[in-house]
């Protein structure tokens, strides 16, 4: 049996989770509401503040999908109650960003800057202290949504391993390389 998927997921106070007939599963909460369609070979039972996820045989199909679907909706449980932030460092001579509401303005060494709506579910703060990289800090209730967002914006300026320029993640320790030596002749 998958070490993950038969570990129950206690729900903490406030979080409620419903179960559809044709497997859709809602869970709401004080920081949002996400819905996610089960695969019909799974169960999910929901007894007093206690959810598990179940599945009919031992195929190697199931056993996959009985993992992933416990692994996704304990995600969805943390998100609802506590929320997901991730900090972005903006590295780079010149590279800023600023937030006007739902709409992000990234300076990033291009001949124009890059504008990007943000999904209402959503919300970003951005802060640039002197002698510190500007920071960009995103927070939601929906794992998937901010990790595609995320995702999306280090699109732009990957970070390099020369310079060390680009968009990276608070405290990611970046593996240099040294540039091109000079010839001696």
């Amino acid at each position: 049996m998958s070490r993950i998927g038969k570990a129950p997921i206690s729900l903490p106070s406030g979080v409620t989770v419903s179960v559809a007939a044709d497997n859709g599963v809602t869970v709401k909460g004080p920081k949002g509401e996400l819905f996610r369609q089960v695969d019909p070979e799974i169960k999910i039972n929901v007894q007093g503040d206690v959810l598990t996820v179940e599945r009919h045989s031992d195929e190697k199909r199931q056993k996959a999908l009985h993992g992933l679907y416990r692994a996704l909706l304990f995600n969805m449980v943390t998100g609802v109650s506590q929320g997901y932030t991730k900090t972005l460092e903006i590295v780079g001579v010149g590279y800023k960003v600023t937030v006007n509401g739902q709409l992000l303005d990234l300076s990033l060494g291009f001949s124009h800057n890059l504008f990007i709506e943000l999904p209402k579910e959503i919300k970003a703060e951005a802060t640039a202290e002197k002698g510190k990289n500007p920071t960009l800090t995103l927070t939601s209730h929906d794992k998937e949504l901010l990790g595609m967002v995320i995702a999306k914006i280090r699109s732009y300026r990957k970070p390099e391993p020369y310079k060390g320029k680009g968009i990276r993640f608070q405290g990611e320790v970046l593996r240099r390389k040294a540039g091109k030596s000079a010839s001696s002749k």
